[in-house]
């Protein structure tokens, strides 16, 4: 099916509710029962038919189907432009439409949240937005560059900003808010991003089955080779150790140097200049040298640099000096009033400082690439802009072992199901207001509880982590869960080994905590949260980076005060902070929703894993917002909408309703048995409380349609068959007139040229026996044609026996005479030359080989190839133009005697082994010196080729079925009659230059030519 054609099927498969039994409810609020089975069941049915969007009201679930839909190209997105958001059925295309058009109406801000888990198709959905405003928008120049940055911008980020996890190939280890800023004209005209908690630890650390950033591996596999050589990497990730320890540098779905070209071309789009380029590349190429970095301990246990060179590579790349940066990485600066004291480190220690230094480092630079997109995308214009923001933010993680990094995102997850909850309430809320409809509050899990656990002042989680990190003396990680303990010993949704029961405690390890989120357990390791929450550089590689002669560390680090002695924020601190202000970002526009969906682990397509699934639907929440859109009516639309479809079902409303459309709607529903309870009226819309009624109504229209449809059709149908008559009737009449004149002229021509025709064939038949002339010439063609066409049918034994021969016509007797003589005389030429040849070989074999003697009555021919199949240039030539001679043949490897089917094709100077379309060897006649074969009824031939060159071919072993037919032509062509030798016994071989080995021969009961156990190629007759 062509992409149109599928495209028009599907909506035509989805386009009424009616379609409900084959392909699930297209919006969720309209099924029958809310419950989680039901919820499951119309997925699971729509998944199967490749519907992978299903809508909760104007929230968008989408389910990955781990493969390619023809459902995003050009087409499918005109057919979304500009249309109501639920005249079509479900795509992401129709909801960045809708919000589009709604900014463009109302003139105000709008969102669209992006949620799910790793691997569920966020950055996709992202893309498939930012495409459809790049094809659907106004389009200038000046815009088009806009654009372009815009979605250039996602590969650069993704090099940077994406890993390979145990989830996802391609997961976001950050969180992106993009902001899309469009002018009153709908143009878009600038874009801006902020970025969250970038996922440093992989720098450095990764799991068993996980990758670093994809920038490092892009760079080592796919850089140039002068850069690699500037930047002192190697074409091997095996060498780096910090990208070695999830041991999967190569991944298949993943091409890292197609990629690497990819994020080079976006980098110059988005204006980065050359030098940056290499300033930014020389960055990459340093951490990995810095984790190459190792270090011994000395007598006392103080960590020593036992390489320079990686420490080198590093100090020419961040241009600082080596000497410093070795003291930074090995001793720690201690200030006592005004005495500076070097205390060294333990080998612990002195990695630490290492892997600190690499965060830091690819930390800051991934917030100055993101701050260059932001300038490349920067609109100057004053005026007034709205923006539609696509928050891109990574799903509630729950993995074996969940660290700092999970509680970070899990604790983003309950603040942004915290904000989707009163979004959606505070939504509805207000269009129940603004419609005069009594609002009924509605029962819904209040995750409030847990982000005060996490986020309150003095008392939550992050509070209790900075105070430890801040304490002095030896705070620890278990010192930090302690406090915990102490603190929220009571909360319901805290618990630690300590704290649970007997049956908990068996799932716990004494290091860990668990949290109830709104969206399950989560059991969390409190090893590195202390150092992941301080992520602190040693003061001495502070200062030392301050000084770098690189532009971006520079500027990286340019707003660090060497003189502050405050302490900078803690991550988690950092994070809390950049989440309020975001919360307060979102709360100042309007939302829309995409929920994104894994449908199984194993990313195979077809496959629904119910379970799975289960999971996400409770943890994204949506049997709350389900509950949220159900909690009062189930259905509303505007009178106008309503009344425009379902018309027909009342007679005062069909075919037109000339008054107020509410009133309309309220004839139409009392005419329709809806009972008071079922359906409110609004100011501007009708609300239905329970899909029944809707559906009950929807197959009503249905089959009233089908009704009208009938009737419409019978009466039209009349009129036109009436006025077709009466049209019909006149025409028949013009016509038979007509036709009837045309007849007769044609009967009377017809009639004139057959008398014509007569008279000339009489005319010609009468002068038959005369010269050719003006009268019988026709007559003449006439019986020579008739004559060949009885000579097809019954052709004559041999050509040179005249007998045989139907006897001709006059007309062609002299004709016929000339052709046997032309026959005979080719005959004769091919014979003789076949007799010269077949001399040839008797001079050469006759009483020296046995199988001679059966040879003498077998024919010659010209080629043992008719034709070639193969279409290349090279061959083509060979074949149609030096070709004397093809025959297939089997070829003997020099090693192992391998046979090996082959084509050999001599020309005037050489002999070119051929196989299938590719020469394996041409063997030029000057070269070759000798051909041996043996004096059995075998056909096995050796070519003896002088072999100066170590790397140069030696003899050739061949295996031909036509023997004294090919060499009788090879001593033709290359005049070589003296040169075939008969051999007896064995023929010795020169494999190679100064390397010998021999092709033996013997009689047994079985024809057979194997390697024999001496090394020699052994040939049985």
């Amino acid at each position: 099916i062509e992409a149109g054609e599928e495209g028009g099927r599907r909506l035509d498969m989805e386009g009424a509710l009616t379609a409900r039994d084959r392909v699930g409810i297209q919006d969720f609020v309209l099924l029958d029962e809310t419950t989680e089975a039901a919820f499951l069941s119309n997925l699971k049915k729509r998944f199967s038919k490749d519907l992978i969007y299903t809508y909760i009201g104007t929230l968008l679930v989408s389910v990955n189907p781990y493969k390619e839909l023809d459902i995003y190209n050009k087409k499918q997105m005109e057919v979304y432009m500009g249309v109501n958001f639920f005249e079509l059925p479900p795509h992401i295309y129709a909801l960045a439409d809708n919000a589009y058009q709604t900014m463009l109406t109302e003139y105000n801000n709008h969102f669209i949240l992006i949620s799910g888990e790793s691997g569920a198709g966020k950055t996709e959905a992202s893309k498939k937005i930012l495409q459809y405003y790049a094809v659907t928008c106004p389009s200038t120049t000046l815009l088009n560059t806009v654009r372009d940055k815009m979605l250039m911008s996602n590969p650069v980020l993704e090099a940077f900003g994406n890993a390979k996890t145990l989830k996802n190939d391609n997961s976001s280890r950050f969180g992106k808010y993009m902001d899309i800023q469009f002018d009153s004209q709908g143009d878009a005209v600038g874009g801006h991003i902020l970025n969250y908690l970038l996922e440093k630890s992989r720098v450095v650390h990764q799991n068993h089955g996980e990758r670093n950033f994809h920038i490092f591996y892009q760079l080592v596999e796919g850089g140039e080779d002068d850069l690699l050589h500037e930047l002192g990497l190697e074409k091997d990730a095996q060498h780096y150790n910090y990208l070695t320890q999830g041991e999967c540098a190569i991944v298949s779905s993943i091409n890292d140097r197609n990629d690497w070209k990819t994020v080079k071309n976006a980098l110059q789009i988005i204006n980065i200049d050359e030098i940056n380029t290499n300033h930014l590349f020389g960055i990459v190429a340093s951490v990995l040298h810095l984790g190459n970095v190792q270090f011994d301990s000395d007598s006392k246990g103080h960590a020593l640099l036992n390489n320079n060179t990686e420490l080198r590579w590093v100090s020419n790349l961040l241009g600082v000096d080596a000497q410093s940066l070795q003291e930074g990485l090995t001793y720690r600066k201690i200030e006592a009033r005004t005495d500076q004291v070097l205390s060294p480190f333990t080998i612990d220690h002195a990695i630490y400082a290492r892997d600190a230094l690499a965060k830091a480092i690819y930390g800051q630079t991934f917030t100055w690439l993101v701050n260059r997109i932001n300038e490349s995308m920067e609109n100057k214009d004053p005026s007034r802009k709205t923006v539609i923001g696509l928050l891109d933010i990574y799903g509630f993680e729950v993995f074996y072992v969940n660290s700092f990094e999970q509680f970070c995102i899990n604790y983003c997850n309950e603040k942004l199901q915290q904000l989707f909850i009163q979004l959606t309430l505070k939504a509805e809320q207000e269009e129940y207001e603004a419609e005069d409809i009594e609002w009924e509050p509605v029962q819904f899990f209040n995750n409030k509880i847990i982000c005060d656990l996490v986020e309150e002042r003095h008392r939550g989680i992050i509070s209790i982590l900075d105070e430890e990190c801040l304490r002095p003396g030896d705070a620890t990680d278990l010192t930090f869960l302690e406090r915990l303990e102490d603190k929220m010993g009571n909360h319901p949704h805290f618990v630690t080994h300590k704290l649970a029961d007997k049956m908990t405690r068996k799932t716990l390890e004494r290091g860990d905590f668990r949290l109830l989120h709104y969206a399950g357990e989560v059991t969390y390791c409190v090893v590195g949260f202390l150092d992941k929450n301080n992520d602190l550089l040693y003061r001495n590689i502070k200062d030392l980076i301050c000084q770098s002669k690189n532009a971006i560390v520079r500027e990286c680090f340019a707003t660090v005060d060497p003189d502050s002695r405050r302490r900078p924020e803690t991550v988690a601190t950092q994070f809390k902070s950049s989440l309020l202000k975001l919360t307060e970002i979102l709360m100042a526009k309007e939302a829309w929703y995409i929920r994104c969906l894994k449908s199984n682990e194993s990313k195979q397509p077809g496959q629904f894993d119910e379970a799975l699934i289960r999971h996400q639907v409770k943890y994204l929440g949506l049997m709350e917002h389900l509950r949220v859109r159900r909690a009062g009516f189930a259905y509303r639309r505007k009178y106008d909408v309503f009344l425009k479809r379902y018309k027909p079902l009342c007679p005062a409303t069909w075919p037109h309703w000339r008054g107020v459309p509410a009133d309309g709607v309220e004839v139409l529903v009392q005419h329709l048995g809806y009972l008071p309870y079922e359906y409110k009226m609004g100011r501007t819309k009708i609300f239905i409380r329970h899909p029944r009624t809707l559906y009950a109504t929807e197959d009503a229209y249905e089959k009233c349609k089908h009704e009208l449809a009938t009737r419409l059709q019978a009466k039209y149908k009349g009129y036109r068959a009436k006025g077709e008559f009466r049209k019909q009737k006149e025409a028949a009449t013009k016509i038979e007139t007509c036709w009837r004149g045309v007849q007769a002229r044609k009967e009377r021509e017809k009639r004139a040229w057959a008398v014509k025709v007569i008279k000339k064939f009489i005319k010609g038949y009468m002068t038959r026996g005369q010269a050719k002339c003006t009268d019988n010439s026709e007559y003449l063609a006439f019986v020579r044609q008739n004559y060949l066409n009885r000579l097809k049918n019954t052709l004559p034994k041999t050509v040179l026996d005249k007998t045989t021969w139907q006897s001709p016509p006059a007309v062609l007797t002299e004709f016929l005479l000339c052709l046997f003589c032309l026959v005979r005389h080719q005959n004769y030429c091919v014979n003789f030359t076949t007799f010269q040849l077949k001399l040839l070989t008797s001079s050469i074999f006759k009483g020296k080989k046995e199988s001679y003697p059966q040879s003498v009555a077998q024919p010659f021919v010209d080629t043992r190839i008719k034709e070639i199949t193969s279409n290349q240039t090279q061959l083509t030539v060979l074949y149609s133009v030096f070709l004397q001679y093809s025959i297939p043949v089997i070829k003997y490897d020099r090693k192992g005697f391998k046979p090996r089917p082959r084509q050999l094709i001599l020309t005037q100077t050489a002999a070119y082994v051929i196989e299938e379309a590719k020469i394996k060897q041409r063997v030029l006649y000057t070269s070759l010196k000798g051909i041996s074969v043996s004096n059995l009824t075998d056909s096995i031939i050796v070519f003896h080729i002088t072999c100066e060159d170590p790397k140069q071919k030696g003899d050739l072993v061949m295996q031909c079925d036509h023997l004294f037919e090919f060499l009788t032509k090879l001593c033709v062509i290359a005049n070589k009659q003296n040169a075939v030798k008969v051999v007896q016994g064995s023929i010795k071989i020169e494999i190679q230059a100064g390397k010998e080995s021999a092709v033996d021969f013997t009689t047994g009961q079985e024809p057979m030519v194997y390697k024999a156990k001496n090394g020699h190629l052994m040939v049985v007759r």
